[in-house]
């Protein structure tokens, strides 16, 4: 499954809105098309909302047919600024974009036709890598899944959330391959279900066993010792291992550490923002009340009622067991081998 594909000049991206009713692709030629689907959530993930940026920017640049390499900057400044506006928390999107302006300024000495070349190669690397990460977290994550384990996960960090196969739901289908995986518990991941609409949709077509739960059940299978590992995605992960995913892991991870079960965050290493203290720190994106006041189109709530909406929390560094990484498995202190693993680059195992 390709959640993200660059053809003839032209980005195509599944719908994840329609999902799983619907298997629609759309194409577009249009950055600000992108920006929207972002936005919207028909493109999520962390890393896949970091690969379509990258992407979006080139769109962006070769729609607008600039003359001069002033011209193509401006618009590509205008391009980051739009993506910037859509949504906050997502560290992946601002490290992908920085990439592409990195590239623009090295390559600003060259017409406009040798700018445009390495910006399309620079996006199309920013995939590649994205697909090595995931390849590289599953093997390495499926070490830490022992024979015969059932495991839990929230929201969804499968191939629909990356260019790849996913972070936690590549750790998950590894171990499975490796016949350790008994079963998966799936939070529905309320208010937009994306456990329920997507990773259980992602999980059956990998063949795994696969159990849907409302996500106030998850107490209840941890405290009957059901499950043996708890394994998340990121949004963004703090110098000290504090980490934002969506809204409902912060809780989990609190029940994981209550019940003695491990807690594993997957994510790449663009994920880690160095320049991010902590938690306390991290931009929570805020979601429209209408995502938690109405369902399936309908009213649901009293009128009148507040809402806060938060699209993610955050799960503080002393209750995670690991981050598993492409570049290795980090253990806590995680100041120190988040640090680390960004000083050394590169592939690894387990990571003191």
């Amino acid at each position: 499954m390709t959640t993200l594909e660059w053809a003839d000049g032209r980005l195509r991206f599944i719908d994840q809105t329609r999902l799983p009713a619907e298997e629609v692709t759309v194409e577009t030629t249009d950055h600000l098309v992108v920006c929207e689907a972002i936005r919207s959530l028909r493109i999520r993930g962390a890393p896949a909302i970091g690969v379509a940026a990258a992407f979006a920017v080139l769109l962006a640049v070769r729609k607008s047919r600039p003359s001069t390499p002033l011209e193509l900057q401006a618009v590509l400044e205008s391009a980051v600024r739009d993506l910037s506006a859509t949504r906050p928390t997502a560290v992946n999107l601002f490290a992908a974009m920085r990439r592409m302006e990195e590239v623009a300024r090295e390559a600003g000495g060259k017409n406009v036709a040798a700018i445009l070349d390495s910006l399309s190669a620079e996006a199309l690397a920013i995939q590649r890598d994205d697909i090595e990460s995931c390849r590289s977290i599953g093997e390495l994550g499926a070490g830490l899944i022992a024979p015969g384990s059932s495991l839990l996960t929230h929201c969804n960090a499968g191939a629909l959330a990356t260019a790849g196969e996913g972070t936690a739901i590549a750790v998950i289908a590894e171990a499975a391959r490796r016949g350790n995986v008994l079963r998966v518990f799936v939070d529905e991941t309320r208010p937009l279900f994306q456990g329920a609409r997507l990773t259980a949709w992602e999980l059956v077509r990998l063949g795994i066993e696969t159990i849907l739960i409302t996500d106030s059940t998850a107490a209840s299978v941890l405290r009957r010792g059901d499950v043996q590992a708890v394994i998340v995605g990121a949004d963004r992960i703090a110098a000290n291992g504090d980490t934002a995913n969506k809204v409902g892991t912060y809780p989990l991870a609190v029940l994981a550490m209550r019940h003695g079960v491990p807690f594993y965050v997957a994510a790449p290493t663009s994920t880690i923002d160095a320049a991010i203290p902590d938690g306390e720190h991290i931009p929570i994106e805020e979601r429209d009340e209408t995502e938690v006041t109405h369902f399936g189109g309908r009213r649901i709530a009293a009128r009148g009622v507040k809402v806060y909406a938060p699209a993610f929390d955050v799960t503080p560094a002393p209750l995670v067991s690991a981050i598993v990484t492409e570049r290795g498995i980090l253990r806590p202190p995680f100041h120190d081998s988040l640090a680390a693993v960004l000083r050394r680059g590169g592939a690894g195992g387990e990571t003191p």
